[in-house]
């Protein structure tokens, strides 16, 4: 049954992976993700069905354009691949022990799942859309209700009012200091959406390892002190390690 279920998984997870390079393309340039309907970003090409297979139709096609021979970018099949195997191993980590229609099963793969796309967007664009981070609000307070839940509704709500407050005066005296943006407001909302998932014990460990990664490829590949560089990709990979290793990492503190 397991392996059923890994599999129907599997299939679910790269058809989202091709609706999430879709999110991934449209969304920072205004676009609509209904229409038109996939196609080259380079000759408009509308592709076929029978060409829009998640992973197989890329490794057919050899990355190329099957109309005008123009290359698709790499990020579309590691997109694909990705994302099954997160969800795959969200199920691992709690569908099998909790039951496939626990509440945490779906919430960690929700948030899993919504990294995904947040991270490629301020990735290749510096951008993190707002429809993306802060529908994680209600989300994550709607899963807080539930009676199964790990996290209780006034956990979650407070901490996320104190995380917008915080970062917002954060921003504001960054502002009036250098005279810069130096947290984007959509940080800002993603750090939000993510509270109400993880909560006021799981949050200061988010803030620093996500500092700590930043500063890190900071001091090894940028070096300039001016420079912009996406910080929600740090927030979105150290939000993903968390769900996954992070009650390890408390046990090991705590106990």
């Amino acid at each position: 049954m397991t392996a059923i279920i890994v599999i129907l998984l599997a299939i679910l997870g790269a058809s989202l992976g091709s609706f999430f390079n879709v999110l991934i393309h449209r969304l920072p340039r205004n676009q609509s993700i209904i229409k038109p309907l996939s196609s080259c970003a380079s000759c408009g090409y509308k592709i076929p069905f029978y060409l829009n297979i998640p992973i197989v139709s890329y490794i057919i096609l050899k990355g190329k354009c099957k109309n005008c021979g123009a290359s698709i970018h790499w990020h579309h099949l590691l997109v694909e691949i990705i994302t099954p195997v997160i969800l795959i191993a969200v199920f691992y980590k709690y569908g099998i022990r909790y039951g496939l229609n626990h509440v945490l099963f779906f919430k960690y793969a929700i948030l899993c799942l919504m990294m995904i796309p947040i991270f490629f967007t301020d990735s290749f664009h510096q951008i993190i859309p707002h429809v993306l981070s802060i529908p994680l609000i209600p989300i994550g307070l709607l899963f807080s209700l539930h009676p199964f839940s790990d996290l209780m509704f006034k956990n979650a709500a407070i901490t996320a009012i104190v995380v917008f407050v915080f970062l917002y005066l954060i921003a504001l005296l960054y502002m009036l200091i250098r005279k810069q943006a130096g947290l984007g407001g959509g940080d800002i909302w993603l750090l939000t959406g993510i509270s109400t998932f993880l909560g006021a014990l799981n949050m200061p460990f988010i803030f620093m390892l996500s500092a700590l990664l930043g500063i890190i490829w900071f001091v090894i590949f940028i070096r300039k002190r001016d420079l912009e560089f996406a910080f929600g990709t740090f927030i979105a990979v150290t939000t993903v390690f968390w769900v996954f290793a992070g009650d390890s990492i408390l046990t090991l503190i705590w106990f």
